[in-house]
């Protein structure tokens, strides 16, 4: 079992004069999704680093701030470079961003020095460097030299042994910001004694994605509602056909023992009962529900259905702790999100009375669209850390930050 949240090194145990001056390099996670001009789309990771940006600044720190964005494989690529990421953090926290164009060098050095406490800077993109996800110990010293103390609040990318994760930790004081110890808090709830029935609700387009939870989540939670394009894989290792929709073949000898496993434990893994069907992936398509014995050959799989929403909704209903991660249709398009909306207003409709997290962007991009954010108990900003995490496995940039004497 993963250690929880009290071995971790927080920077709430800090006392001010241990920060009061300092230099505080935060590794944050401002990967965050830009529209074709650059500007930023969902500025939901720029808000969760907010609160310990705010808690270094009344200390009288200088803070500097790392991300990456994007995967620009250590070459300058323009679009990505963090300079409208820069304006959205200025607009969230009404002061000024000073905005470098490199994350190491004499430039950046120079900057540093001239800082003042209260001062907020922002580096280049991390992932400009190959050292980054390298983890170059050169590349990660540099970093380490523009500080005093080293923050990770990026929980989004503590499953990468990079530089800015994991590396750095070998050269300065590390400590756990406010969002990772949030993250790891609330996740520690899923899988240490969680309230039951523990229902869990699992899309997105492909089984072998989330093969590590499913695996975790037929030991942890009562029962699985599966959705999403994978939920045909699924389907067809019952024997059903599935037309165009989305298929792994080569998973449905995995599917098959998965649901085998969960029989044996007395777990339950919930399929659709019925679909929404489409003549192709656009609005204009002609669109039919059917139950999945009478999904024709030439249609695609592009919601689950009516019946269906119905009884996930009852499953839902009688659920004290709920985990979501994927969408369960192909929410991007208004006319297949019905089931993923549904399901998201079903969930904050139990507000109070449940414990609920959801994780992944598409999942999160639906709840914020549907203006439900405030209505679940924890939004992961980790898609992927929190499905590892769930899983049972050791993120890297989270076991660097153990106390040397529970590592």
């Amino acid at each position: 079992m993963i250690k929880n949240n009290s071995s971790l090194s927080l920077l709430e145990d800090l006392k001010r004069e241990d920060l009061e001056k300092k230099r505080i390099i935060v590794r944050v996670d401002f990967n965050v999704p830009l529209s074709e001009d650059s500007k930023v789309k969902d500025d939901t990771r720029i808000r969760a680093a907010v609160n310990t940006i705010k808690y270094l600044l009344i200390n009288n720190c200088i803070v500097i701030l790392m991300s990456h964005l994007g995967r620009p494989k250590g070459t300058i690529v323009e679009k990505m470079r963090l300079n409208t990421v820069a304006q959205s953090l200025e607009n969230i926290l009404q002061r000024k961003v000073i905005k470098l164009s490199d994350c190491i060098g004499d430039d950046v050095q120079k900057n540093i020095l001239e800082a003042v406490p209260g001062d907020i800077i922002l580096l280049e993109n991390l992932r400009f460097h190959k050292g980054e996800e390298n983890n170059d110990p050169l590349f990660a010293q540099q970093l380490s030299s523009l500080a005093d103390i080293y923050i990770n609040d990026a929980f989004g990318s503590a499953h990468r042994a990079h530089a800015s994760t994991v590396g750095i930790t070998s050269y300065l004081p590390a400590y756990a910001g406010f969002l990772i110890a949030k993250e790891i808090k609330s996740l520690d709830k899923l899988i240490i004694n969680p309230e039951k029935p523990f229902v869990s609700i699992i899309g997105g387009a492909k089984v072998s994605d989330k093969i590590g939870i499913l695996d975790r989540l037929v030991e942890i939670s009562d029962t699985i509602l599966i959705g999403g394009g994978m939920a045909y894989t699924f389907i067809a290792a019952q024997g059903f056909k599935i037309g165009k929709s989305i298929l792994e073949e080569n998973q449905v000898d995995y599917v098959k023992k998965l649901l085998s496993k969960a029989k044996e434990s007395e777990k339950k893994i919930v399929i659709p009962e019925d679909v929404l069907v489409a003549s192709d992936f656009s609005a204009d398509s002609n669109s039919y529900n059917v139950s999945i014995e009478k999904i024709s050959r030439n249609m695609f799989g592009m919601d689950i259905g009516i019946n269906t929403i119905d009884l996930f909704k009852k499953i839902i209903n009688n659920g004290k702790t709920i985990f979501w991660n994927g969408p369960l249709g192909v929410f991007e398009i208004d006319k297949f999100a019905h089931g993923t909306n549904e399901i998201a207003k079903k969930i904050a409709s139990l507000q109070g009375k449940i414990f609920s997290v959801i994780g992944g962007g598409d999942s999160i991009a639906a709840i914020n669209k549907l203006g439900l954010d405030k209505k679940f108990s924890h939004i992961s900003t980790g898609g992927g850390a929190s499905l590892e995490y769930v899983a049972g496995r050791k993120l890297p940039g989270i076991e660097v930050l153990r106390k040397k004497d529970e590592k």
